[in-house]
């Protein structure tokens, strides 16, 4: 079956093991990058197609009348016409569970930093302010002790556990938010939990319903001493509303791995702000070698059990 690779150049591919993949019933043609104008040449005759973020949308699925299957190589899977794969009896099939660790590890990295200013310490260190300093420490930084500290999670499957049993063993009390939409949820709403949270950590998917869940209205009802920690999708925050917020003290700090718009123009608004208590990653908390290998792993039987039926 003739298959093809759109994006395997955002899984580092020299750096993994594909045997297991290549050695499946396929004439598999790899791209290192797809761009949006060559979507429809390099999938209309495929009856696989594997990709990472492309965005294959019913316009351009339309062209590819020959697919029987579509492997995406990630957990999100908003860049697939779900719907219009349904209608014409196309498989999809995403990976769950691969990063679960280096995920949740990121997460903690992101509230470790923000709770005790080390990103802003380590500057000054370079910046030479310790050496000249009139006492043995700086202190123009705020820290503050995580345990004890109240920890709201949103979404709490495999990853929201995980980084709950990380903060647990921090000694943070953990609270888990109903999930956005989900009116039969019986756990606190995230609206009745903010007041109180030290810590807002996003694990959530990204729908209709939880499109901007941290908005203007939900950071003004957090503490000014409260951090917010998102290595899910960036559109679960609006953005603009974040930036205000941390200008005007609303909260302490944000730490997010990821934007709404990937990758961000030079002028995003959340990048270059100068601002000490925001970080932001490139969308790299599942890209540890580990989780890269076992989505591949997990992806290739996938398939293996979609040629085998």
């Amino acid at each position: 079956m003739k298959a093809v690779l759109l994006d395997a150049d955002t899984l580092k591919p020299d750096e993994l093991d594909l045997t297991g993949l290549t050695a499946l019933p396929i004439s598999l043609t790899q791209y290192a990058t797809t761009t949006a104008d060559e979507r429809i040449a390099r999938i209309k005759d495929a009856e696989i197609i594997l990709v990472n973020k492309v965005v294959l949308d019913a316009e351009v699925l339309a062209h590819a009348s020959a697919c029987k299957y579509i492997g995406v190589l990630a957990t999100g899977t908003n860049n697939i016409d779900k719907a219009y794969c349904q209608k014409q009896g196309i498989h999809v099939a995403n990976v769950e569970g691969y990063g679960t660790d280096a995920v949740a590890q990121h997460a903690l990295m992101l509230m470790l930093n923000l709770a005790t200013s080390c990103p802003a310490y380590a500057a000054d260190v370079d910046a030479g302010k310790w050496a000249a300093g009139p006492h043995f420490c700086l202190l123009d930084h705020p820290v503050m002790e995580l345990a004890g500290k109240n920890l709201v999670i949103v979404g709490y499957g495999e990853l929201g556990q995980r980084f709950a049993a990380m903060a647990k063993a921090l000694g943070m009390n953990v609270q888990v938010a109903a999930r956005p939409g989900k009116s039969d949820d019986e756990r606190p709403s995230l609206d009745a939990l903010l007041p109180d949270a030290d810590v807002v950590s996003l694990h959530c998917l990204l729908s209709e319903e939880s499109k901007h869940l941290i908005n203007a209205e939900r950071l003004k009802a957090m503490k000014p001493t409260a951090l917010l920690v998102n290595t899910a999708r960036g559109a679960l925050i609006d953005e603009s509303a974040l930036l205000n917020a941390l200008k005007n003290g609303e909260i302490l700090g944000a730490g997010l791995d990821g934007l709404s718009q990937e990758p961000p123009p030079a002028d995003h608004p959340l990048l270059n702000t100068g601002l000490k208590n925001l970080l932001v990653t490139p969308h790299s908390a599942w890209v540890a070698k580990e989780a890269r290998q076992r989505l591949v792993n997990i992806a290739t039987g996938h398939l293996k059990a979609f040629l085998s039926a």
